[in-house]
C-alpha cells in the first residue's frame, strides 16, 4: 500500500496519522487536488466525529490461543487518541472507513452497550469467565467524558458480580474509583495501565492525545492507592525507539504501585505498517531505517508476523534478549507475580427491588 499525500487544506492538530487511504476493501481512492481554479482554497481543522451504533450483541467471543480470555466488550470503534502504532486501525476498514486519519477522527460509540450486556448476562444459557475491556480500542478515549458508557457497563458488571479486566491509558479511570474500588475489592477486577515510554516528547509525537507519562503512573497509583490491583503493560515494545527504556518503565511503574507486569512486541498488522513506517519518516528520520530493520529481524524479514505464537513477542536473537532483560528486571523490582485470581463464583443477578436477600 502506498500512501495518498495529504491533503494540504487540512489542518492536523494533535493527530498521530497525516494521511487518510482508502480502506482495503474499498474499490476507489481519493485524493486532494487543485480543480485548477485560480482561487484561494479554506483550511479546515481535522474534528473529531462521533456517530452511534446499536449492535445485536455486545460480548465477543475470542478465540485467540496469544490470549488470557475468551470474552471481551468494546464500547467504541476508533479511537482518538491517536497512537500510530495502534493494531486495531485496520479494524476500521470494515465500516468503509480509513485505517489512517478516519480511525481518530470518525468514531462509533455503543450507548446501548450496557442494556445488551444485562440482556445477555441473564441468558440461562451464559457461563461466566472474566471479561476483557479495552482490547481493541481504549475504553477510557476523551469521548467517554461525554458518553459515559464505560462507567455504565462497570456498574452492570458490579451489579452482577461478575469479573472484568480493564487495559487503558485515559486518565478518565479515574473517574470511576468509586466502582474499580469496590469490585477489586470483591476480588471482581483488575487493570492494565500501558506504558510505552517515559519521554514526554516522544509520547506527545507517537499518543498525540493520550495522557503523557507522567500522568499514567499517577493513574497506577491512584489505582494502586485504591486498592485496584494494577498491572503496567510495556506494550507495545518498540524495537531500537522505546526498547531501551524497558528497565526504567517497569522501576517507575513498581514505584508508583504497579504489582505485575507485562510486554507486547511491536506488531504492525494490515494498514498499519505503512502509516507507521511513514510516522517514522516524519518523526524520526535519523533512525527510521533502523528501528524497521529491527522489526524485521524480530519478524523473519517482514513488517508483520501475524503467526500464533510469535506475533506477540517475535523471535529470534534480539527478541530473546528482550525477553531475557524483562525477566531479569521483574524479580529485581517484585513484579515476578500474578496479579491475584478474580472471583467467577459470586456471579449472580442483581437482587429485584423488594425481594429478600440470601442469609448466606
Amino acid at each position: 500500500m502506498t500512501l495518498p499525500p495529504p491533503d494540504p487544506f487540512l489542518r492536523l492538530k494533535a493527530r498521530g496519522a497525516r494521511a487518510n487511504p482508502a480502506g482495503r476493501f474499498e474499490p476507489y481512492a481519493r485524493e486532494a487536488a487543485s480543480d485548477g481554479w485560480d482561487l484561494p482554497e479554506e483550511t479546515r481543522k481535522a474534528e473529531t466525529e462521533v456517530s452511534e451504533e446499536v449492535p445485536r450483541s455486545v460480548i465477543n467471543r475470542v478465540t485467540s490461543p496469544d490470549l488470557g480470555f475468551d470474552r471481551s466488550i468494546n464500547p467504541y470503534r476508533g479511537c482518538e487518541h491517536g497512537c500510530i502504532y495502534c493494531y486495531a486501525r485496520p479494524s476500521h476498514a470494515w465500516l468503509g472507513l480509513s485505517p489512517g486519519l478516519d480511525f481518530e477522527t470518525r468514531l462509533v460509540a455503543r450507548p446501548s452497550a450496557p442494556a445488551l450486556l444485562e440482556r445477555e448476562l441473564a441468558r440461562r444459557s451464559y457461563r461466566v469467565a472474566p471479561i476483557a475491556l479495552g482490547t481493541n480500542t481504549d475504553p477510557y478515549q476523551p469521548v467517554e467524558k461525554r458518553y459515559r458508557i464505560m462507567r455504565r457497563l462497570l456498574g452492570v458488571l458490579s451489579d452482577w458480580n461478575h469479573p472484568v479486566t480493564v487495559v487503558t491509558r485515559g486518565a478518565l479511570v479515574e473517574r470511576d474509583l468509586d466502582i474499580l474500588a469496590d469490585m477489586a475489592r470483591r476480588r471482581l477486577l483488575h487493570v492494565g495501565v500501558s506504558v510505552t515510554t517515559l519521554d514526554a516528547g516522544l509520547a506527545r509525537r507517537m499518543e498525540p492525545r493520550a495522557p503523557a507519562p507522567a500522568r499514567r503512573l499517577a493513574m497506577i497509583r491512584a489505582l494502586s492507592e485504591a486498592g485496584v490491583p494494577v498491572r503496567v503493560m510495556v506494550a507495545p515494545l518498540i524495537p531500537a525507539l522505546t526498547e531501551p527504556e524497558l528497565e526504567a518503565i517497569l522501576a517507575a511503574a513498581a514505584e508508583n504501585g504497579a504489582r505485575a507486569a507485562s510486554w507486547i512486541m511491536l506488531r504492525l498488522p494490515g494498514e498499519v505498517a505503512e502509516l507507521f513506517r511513514d510516522w517514522l519518516a516524519r518523526q524520526m528520520p535519523d533512525r527510521a531505517a533502523r528501528v524497521m530493520n529491527k522489526i524485521r529481524e524480530i519478524r523473519g524479514g517482514r513488517d508483520h508476523d501475524p503467526r500464533w505464537g510469535t506475533r506477540q513477542r517475535g523471535e529470534g536473537i534480539h527478541a530473546d534478549l528482550v525477553a531475557h532483560r524483562f525477566a531479569i528486571a521483574l524479580r529485581r523490582l517484585g513484579l515476578a507475580r500474578e496479579l491475584p485470581p478474580l472471583d467467577c463464583a459470586a456471579f449472580a443477578p442483581p437482587a429485584a427491588p423488594g425481594q429478600q436477600l440470601s442469609l448466606f
